[in-house]
């Protein structure tokens, strides 16, 4: 029996990281990113492990979960132990007030942060639902990698916080959805911690006359108060593994 992972955002930061942990026998890994990683490859032909990448832009989310349906819909459900969906992609535009953003990078923003995992979300959990209702009796997981600045506005960060805003509650809509199912799905919006990701290079590089929390973004580098990548994605991934997933659909890392 085999654990099947999904994973988008996989060729760097967060996503990488939890990529590079999750490899393993027994495990078939699919990351679905714009770019592929040769990285993963080697890893996965060292240890033996399966693991599929599709590269493609997640700006098109409809055609990413049409194909991840169809995807799904071949696989042989009785052969997986369990099936996860980690939804981290995501994507901060220019940085300054909302009337500075040009439309196609708030566009893209809410594309690739809220309606890209709202469209696999809902994807995975109509193709596994199909394998429930034909006898199928694995564990169903959602997990969607939040932001601290979905709970708490910041300037100069309108889409990316609209954005986290919106995973964190469309996660608490379908828990609800699932729990009144039988054997339905586990989904948790999670904020992972502050890491030190290119993300976290582009806050820091912002104009601070748009930018009123530049310097605390500054601070947090110095003092040395940012994660390696690899140290949050061995978090992320314990909290996934814990056996109370799925009791609160909105959580952080931190505890």
């Amino acid at each position: 029996m085999h654990d099947l992972i999904i994973l988008t955002g996989a060729s760097r930061g967060l996503g990488l990281a939890m990529a590079r942990q999750l490899i393993a026998p027994g495990r078939p890994l699919l990351c679905l990113s714009r770019k592929t990683s040769p990285e993963l490859a080697e890893l996965a032909h060292a240890q033996r492990a399966t693991v599929m990448q599709w590269s493609l832009d997640l700006l098109d989310g409809a055609g990413a979960a049409a194909r991840l349906a169809q995807w799904l819909s071949q696989l042989d459900a009785p052969s997986l132990a369990s099936a996860t969906l980690i939804n981290n992609a995501g994507m901060i535009p220019r940085i300054g007030p909302l009337q500075d953003c040009p439309p196609e990078e708030l566009t893209a923003a809410l594309r690739v942060g809220l309606e890209a995992p709202m469209l696999l979300t809902g994807a995975f959990l109509r193709a596994t639902a199909a394998w429930v209702d034909g006898g199928w009796r694995g564990h169903r997981k959602v997990l969607n990698i939040s932001s601290g600045l979905g709970r708490r506005a910041m300037a100069a960060q309108a889409p990316y916080c609209a954005a986290k805003a919106g995973l964190d509650h469309f996660t608490r809509c379908s828990a609800l959805d699932e729990a009144g199912r039988p054997h339905g799905a586990k989904l948790v919006s999670l904020a992972p911690g502050v890491i030190d990701t290119d993300m976290q290079v582009q806050l820091r590089a912002g104009d601070p006359e748009a930018f009123p929390d530049l310097q605390r973004f500054v601070q947090l580098k110095q003092q040395g108060q940012l994660s390696s990548p690899d140290e949050a994605a061995a978090r992320v991934l314990a909290f996934l593994n814990h056996p109370h997933f799925g009791q609160e659909p909105v959580a952080d890392v931190r505890g």
